[in-house]
């Protein structure tokens, strides 16, 4: 499922956001910074500090994870279904490493998430629907325009 046009922009992505609700079925959105994918049907998103997410998913651990790249304004959103790898869990090292090794192990990660995937959909700016022949190109210029930003040079 997770194939190599969306590992690309989980590789890309500088946050992602993780959707959960709660008891009363309130959604809750919050951003995570260190996520990656484990193999093709997992995600591992690390819980620094998410006690609300968290306990949504002791209740319901139907969620979903979204990331975009800014300037192409094009993404990702997953779907599935999560577990907690606490520390004291036998593959909690197994789980943590690949977070940590692209990363670091500078912030205290209290468990893992794991998300094991059963759908995705893209996102996608609506000027792309309303523009048909906007390029990704026009769209990272505009954003960086919108963001005053300018791109790196190659060194």
């Amino acid at each position: 499922m997770i194939n190599q046009a969306i590992k690309k922009y989980i590789d890309r992505s500088v946050l992602c956001w993780l959707a959960t609700s709660n008891k009363q079925n309130e959604p809750n959105v919050s951003p995570k910074e260190l996520f990656t994918y484990q193999d093709d049907a997992t995600l591992l998103i690390a819980n620094i500090a998410s006690p609300n997410s968290i306990e949504n998913i002791h209740f319901n651990p139907i969620v979903c994870v979204s990331f975009i790249d800014i300037f192409v304004q094009k993404g990702y959103k997953i779907k599935g279904k999560a577990r907690l790898i606490d520390k004291n869990d036998i593959i909690f090292e197994k789980k943590v490493k690949p977070l940590t090794d692209l990363f670091t192990n500078e912030f205290p990660i209290k468990s893992v998430i794991e998300i094991t995937v059963t759908k995705i959909e893209s996102i996608q700016a609506p000027s792309y629907f309303l523009y048909p022949s906007r390029t990704e190109e026009f769209q990272i210029e505009s954003a960086m325009k919108t963001y005053k930003v300018k791109p790196i040079n190659n060194i």
